[in-house]
């Protein structure tokens, strides 16, 4: 799996909120732009996005903006992510059969492993919070992550009986 630039750009945002949270006015899409670097038009259709996902909520007109919609200890980045970028997964392969049968020669056992792959990859983002990424913002020490996922045992290798 690869973070696109959507899902990068939705998390600088919102950390942009989460580091300004303290402000109780919204923040603008050009101030979000200018502290983050990104691109104003890109990051309009961005926060419509997250607004969709109930990630931020908006006030139009003067004094106008975005603010987080919950604490950022609520939001994790595989929320974020997925908000922009849709189901997080090592790849869209379809599903493994049930019941043994496969089409093709190893297809199902792939299957399996690339959907523990995007499972692990999910979990991995789900234990990181916004919050988390303001204290590292800031020079603190947020919590670790968990450790990685280990893989299943292998099943032995049957004799062919050749």
């Amino acid at each position: 799996m690869k973070v696109s630039t959507r899902g990068d750009y939705a998390s600088r945002a919102l950390l942009s909120l989460a580091l300004h949270g303290a402000q109780a006015a919204p923040t603008s899409v050009r101030d979000i732009a200018e502290r983050t670097g990104l691109p104003q038009p890109y990051l309009e259709q961005i926060l419509l996005a997250l607004k969709g996902a109930g990630l931020v909520r908006s006030k139009r007109g003067v004094g106008g903006g975005y603010v987080l919609a919950r604490p950022p200890e609520e939001i994790t980045l595989a929320q974020i992510v997925s908000a922009v970028d849709g189901p997080i997964a090592a790849g869209d392969f379809g599903e493994p059969h049930t019941g043994g049968a496969c089409d093709h020669e190893g297809q199902c056992v792939l299957l399996a492993v690339w959907a523990d792959v995007g499972e692990a990859i999910r979990c991995y983002l789900q234990s990181f919070t916004l919050a988390d990424m303001v204290v590292r913002a800031r020079g603190g020490q947020a919590p670790s992550p968990p450790p990685p996922v280990s893989p299943p045992e292998p099943v032995a290798a049957r004799s062919s009986g050749t």
